[in-house]
């Protein structure tokens, strides 16, 4: 589940908005700081001190409520792959990015549009803006109809696509949420464009808390009853669609009280402003939407063609499904992996689109390149720490270490997919919308190509490869992009030597480490120790070669975790 996060800055007038997006923590979510140029360069003196503290506040809110949500997410699989095991684990996956687009849609890219149009509603012309609102609510009505319709009524030619025809009622009910998609996006970006943002942030953690606990609740159940692994997921998506009915009740509630619901019912549409509006919407939201789909388009991918690949290739089809179960087991890890490795940097992105604004190109380069440097430094720790520890992870975490070879390869994704996030933020903060959304197709299109000729002969390695190679093409088209603008390439290239040494230190350390422990013994509890031991060694020892090594300067340091005690250090030993 990806949610967005939202900074307002005022562009005069007491209730005009202009949206800075801040690519929110990982997986994700794109930013985009407003879509009209002419909008954008009207900035003026903006609001009295305490109303932009409001709107200040209420972006913090939303992005905490964006890092819990986050978290749940990856967090959750974990418990559920152990309840139903990893053919169980593969049902549920193979249909979650469906209900993941839907989530996705209605979250972040569609809110953040009508949000924007509903902030740039003529002041104190209500009629202007209930128009802006039917028509997008109007426009996602089709639009979430058309969707449920496709893979509801074609859930059985779906699931034979997917190569098991059984998968065809958990497709069902997966439609369901896109009937939700037109009431969460239009009242989420309402209030995100009058700057309350507790509607959105308590509506969506409230939705996941509900969603993780009826999944969760209703897996044990239905397992304990001895229903088929089949009839466990169709109750495991049927958990997922009562949490997101619950953040919609949650949601309602606000509308009720903030008497919003009369703007939908406020006659005088035309046929213009219905054409005008959807336009906007559909293309615009669907440019924000594709960054904060990335890793859940590479999903949907291996859903269409891995399993039936293993099949053909010769894989029984019982075998196929445990593999492609343990293969999912790496999208956790890729989502808390990609967390850790972004999050700290993009607290920098809406002082670039901010800079943006004012044409400030020496703020621009400055804070542009230490978010790449940062992120860089941490995706690297992350991936190389994790190809590392990932057996005792592995089985720490799912029982077993089956697989971990090809998730030790897959691990190498947090690397790219956090360089795409803090780039594609980077870029649409500086006017760039479409871009990141060109080079996700494009990466999009060689993983489809090489899961095709690598997985008949590798496996699940091969869609590993694909997977990395897909993301590696967008992360290098979007840095050569970047480059333009800033010179990220000469900060790699002095970078990376330092890295190398920080990794290959780190790598050292903690294979000597599990060589170690290794001796105790081999089972859960011991690999659970070692894991967790593994993380904190590692990263202390990863920390220590990049302060050495001043590869971050002593306000880039104070952005990571403990990085500020560092810095205090060597402040005092000076």
């Amino acid at each position: 589940m990806h949610i967005r996060v939202c900074v307002l800055e005022p562009i005069g007038g007491s209730h005009t908005f202009s949206l800075i997006s801040v690519n929110h923590m990982l997986k994700g979510q794109c930013a985009i700081m407003s879509l009209m140029n002419s909008l954008q360069r009207k900035a003026s003196a903006g609001l009295p001190k305490q109303q932009s503290n409001q709107y200040m506040h209420g972006a913090f809110i939303l992005t905490l409520a964006a890092f819990i949500v986050k978290i749940l997410s990856a967090v959750y699989r974990v418990p559920f792959q152990n309840i139903v095991g990893d053919i169980g684990f593969y049902i549920y996956q193979q249909v979650y990015p469906i209900y993941g687009i839907a989530a996705v849609l209605a979250s972040s890219g569609f809110p953040v549009i009508i949000s924007k149009l509903a902030a740039e509603s003529e002041v104190g012309k209500r009629n202007h803006l209930a128009h802006g609102l039917q028509a997008a609510f109007l426009t996602l009505l089709l639009v979430g109809v058309a969707l449920f319709s496709f893979f509801f009524f074609g859930a059985r030619y779906i699931s034979v696509w997917m190569g098991d025809v059984a998968l065809a009622p958990l497709i069902k009910i997966s439609a369901f949420m896109f009937l939700f998609l037109p009431f969460i996006s239009i009242w989420r970006g309402y209030f995100q464009s009058v700057g309350k943002m507790e509607p959105t942030a308590i509506s969506q953690v409230t939705e996941q808390l509900a969603r993780v606990t009826a999944i969760l609740l209703i897996a044990s159940l239905f397992v304990s009853k001895g229903y088929s692994l089949y009839e466990v997921g169709s109750g495991a998506v049927t958990g997922s669609i009562l949490g997101t009915m619950f953040g919609l009740i949650i949601l309602s509630f606000f509308v009720w009280k903030h008497k919003a619901i009369r703007l939908l019912f406020t006659k005088g549409l035309s046929i213009r402003k219905f054409y005008k509006t959807a336009q906007i919407v559909l293309v615009h939201g669907t440019a924000i939407c594709l960054s904060g789909m990335l890793l859940i388009l590479f999903q949907m991918i291996d859903s269409f063609s891995l399993y039936s690949l293993l099949v053909q290739s010769g894989v029984s089809m019982e075998e196929a499904k445990v593999l492609k179960g343990i293969f999912d087991r790496g999208q956790p890890l890729l989502q808390l992996g990609t967390v850790a490795a972004s999050s700290f940097s993009l607290a920098l992105v809406p002082l670039i689109a901010s800079a943006w604004l004012r044409d400030d190109e020496e703020v621009i380069r400055q804070k542009a390149i230490s978010s790449v440097k940062i992120t860089t430094v941490i995706g690297l720790g992350a991936t190389v720490g994790l190809v590392n520890i990932i057996k005792p992870t592995n089985a720490m975490l799912f029982a077993n270490g089956d697989g971990s070879s090809v998730l030790a390869v897959l691990a190498i994704s947090i690397f790219f997919s956090s360089l795409i996030l803090i780039s594609s933020g980077i870029l649409q903060g500086l006017g760039h919308v479409f871009a990141p959304g060109k080079y996700i197709i494009v990466g999009l299109t060689a993983k489809i190509i090489l899961n095709y000729l690598f997985v008949p002969f590798l496996g699940t390695l091969g869609a590993a490869i694909a997977t990395i190679t897909g993301l590696a093409v967008v992360s290098a088209l979007m840095i050569k992009k970047l480059n333009k603008r800033v010179a990220v390439l000469a900060t790699f290239k002095k970078m990376a030597s330092r890295l190398i040494v920080a990794g290959v230190a780190m790598t050292a350390v903690l294979q000597l480490w599990l060589i170690l422990f290794s001796l105790i013994g081999a089972n859960r509890l011991i690999f659970t120790i070692m894991a967790l031991s593994s993380v904190m060694i590692g990263a202390a020892v990863f920390l220590v070669m990049i302060v050495k090594s001043h590869i971050l300067t002593a306000e880039e340091l104070s952005l990571i975790p403990y990085g500020e005690r560092f810095v205090k250090s060597k402040r005092e030993r000076k």
